[in-house]
């Protein structure tokens, strides 16, 4: 199935956001995962490896996740996917954040899904992996053939996601890491929302050993 996959991991615009850009190659169908900047580049990237962007996911509905949906939406087509819980937040993105990042507000979700649902690309599939935590609708994508998730901000490479903004948890982030993510194979590669780290990935095991927001996670959930 690998050969059959286009994954490309791509750092947009000033904010050290990884956007994501997966095709599945025998039909040209694609996904963009948090399109938030350089929408020219992703488009061009897609084309150049005749892809066409059908969907718009994006992992949470921070303005530097979804400040490139508006651009993206108007210039593919493609529609917004994102978690039953986040989708209302697109709409109540405030005045002083669009312009705090020079942006417009998000469309609304065209496709709202929950846990265990899948993104179907072509011949593959994604699955939704519900992360509450960093915020109410945050969510992760696992590919089991590939042995890939993509984390959003709920886990990055060393560190966490933020838990101070209003509807932020702490438990809730360190619950979703503990039973979710960490559930998953060892081997499975971690490819964060933001490229924070001293590496671009990691692993399960890897962030398990060496993540210090993760030392004594499972010990605390006994």
């Amino acid at each position: 199935m690998e050969a059959q996959i286009f994954f490309r991991q791509i750092e947009v615009g000033d904010h050290a956001v990884f956007a994501y850009l997966i095709g599945d190659i025998p039909t040209g169908r694609a996904i963009v995962v948090d399109p938030a900047d350089d929408v020219d580049r992703l488009i061009g990237m897609a084309e150049a490896s005749g892809l066409k962007i059908e969907s718009i996911v994006n992992t949470h509905g921070h303005v530097d996740h979804v400040m490139g949906n508006a651009e993206m939406q108007a210039k593919t087509g493609a529609k917004i996917v994102i978690h039953e819980n986040e989708a209302a937040y697109l709409n109540k993105i405030g005045d002083f954040w669009l312009r705090m990042f020079s942006t417009q507000k998000s469309p609304p979700a065209d496709r709202v899904v929950n846990d265990g649902d899948f993104i179907t690309i072509g011949s593959h599939q994604w699955q939704v992996i519900h992360t509450p935590g960093h915020s109410p609708g945050g969510i992760c994508l696992f590919q089991e053939q590939l042995g890939v998730c993509l984390t959003g901000d709920t886990l990055f490479v060393g560190s966490i996601g933020r838990v101070d903004g209003p509807v932020g948890s702490e438990r809730e982030l360190l619950t979703s890491i503990h039973r979710r993510l960490m559930a998953l194979p060892d081997e499975t590669v971690i490819f964060p929302g933001h490229n924070y780290g001293p590496e671009t990935f990691s692993t399960v095991a890897a962030e398990r050993a060496h993540n210090p927001f993760l030392k004594g996670l499972q010990a605390h959930f006994r």
